[in-house]
């Protein structure tokens, strides 16, 4: 699924910033390193796409940290939303998911 234009640029919510850096101890910075590492995996997240799609992805930082980012699009921008450690059900879907397509 293709819906992010190179190159990826963030439109960042400073209270999004502290309250994920705050309750899940994730940096804006590792958030933006999920993005352009390799693998990624993106779904719809058709739970919470009411108002606007929104869309959830599981990759890893350059220090090999497995992150959940969910995220919108705006302006062409990523918009993150929310990003944590991946919980232990994620970690085996990506794991299994990324094995594969090796």
């Amino acid at each position: 699924m293709k819906i992010l234009s190179e190159p990826i640029t963030f439109d960042w919510d400073k209270s999004n910033i502290d309250k994920n850096l705050i309750k899940h101890g994730v940096t804006y910075q590792e958030t933006e390193e999920v993005f352009g590492n390799q693998p990624l995996l993106l779904n719809v997240d058709s739970k919470h796409s009411d108002l606007e799609i929104r869309y959830q992805v599981l990759g890893k930082t350059s220090k090999n940290r497995l992150l959940f980012v969910s995220f919108t699009i705006r302006n062409q921008k990523v918009r993150p939303i929310s990003f944590r450690d991946m919980s232990k059900k994620e970690r085996r879907v990506y794991e299994k998911k990324t094995k594969n397509s090796s």
